[in-house]
């Protein structure tokens, strides 16, 4: 989760003002606020997430708290091959987060050849992230999902219209299990070098290497 602070600083001599800082991961916020706080010249301060709900710095410590133990801080990219000789389809995701303190990264890929066009395997594989995302328990959760094909991330930012059936049907099926997990989708669009790895993954599917993942990052 995002936020941001805002608070009221009062000067020695009683002046005040409100102040908003820049949007910041949760946990930073809380070691700022908690800092700003020492200095004895907060009058009263809170943080807003992206869905405009206001945070005491009690409610946000408990928060955080409570989903350290769960996967948190989520990323998922996606990316779809099709090989149009073959009519066969490569799938590959690699999903970002956190838990008990760790960065981890989860790989998949499948192969598919019940789909129809480039289109729809990249749909395919942005929903094969998102069953991940099931089985890693999440829910309740802003998730960050990147991919470089400007057909789903425009048509599921509603910037373009689905008008092939298929491709409805798999949008459909997408908002459906997003709002199944209660997940509040944050789409970004990126060039095919930045989506290399879910490019890659989808890649090895259609050459009939499985994956499936999971590993801590080691931060160098």
């Amino acid at each position: 989760m995002h936020v941001i602070i805002e608070w009221i600083y009062k000067t020695p001599k009683g002046a005040t003002t409100v102040l908003r800082s820049a949007e910041m991961p949760a946990a930073q916020a809380l070691l700022l606020a908690e800092d700003m706080e020492r200095t004895g010249r907060v009058k009263s301060l809170h943080c807003i997430d992206r869905q405009d709900t206001n945070w005491s710095l009690k409610e946000l410590k408990a928060y955080l708290k409570e989903i350290d133990t769960e996967p948190h801080n989520i990323t998922v990219y996606f990316d779809g091959g099709f090989d149009r000789g073959t009519r066969q389809a490569g799938l590959g995701c690699a999903i970002y987060y956190e838990q008990n303190g760790k960065p981890l990264r989860l790989r998949r890929n499948a192969f598919s050849s019940e789909l129809k066009s480039n289109n729809e395997a990249e749909y395919a594989a942005l929903y094969l992230g998102l069953v991940e995302l099931e089985l890693l328990n999440v829910h309740h959760l802003p998730v960050r999902i990147i991919g470089d094909s400007q057909v789903v991330i425009n048509q599921l930012n509603g910037e373009w219209p689905a008008l092939e059936k298929e491709l409805a049907s798999w949008a459909d099926k997408i908002d459906a299990k997003l709002e199944q997990l209660h997940i509040q989708a944050e789409y970004q669009l990126v060039s095919r070098k930045e989506n290399s790895e879910a490019d890659r993954l989808a890649t090895q599917a259609l050459n009939g290497i499985d994956i499936t993942g999971l590993s801590e990052i080691v931060k160098e």
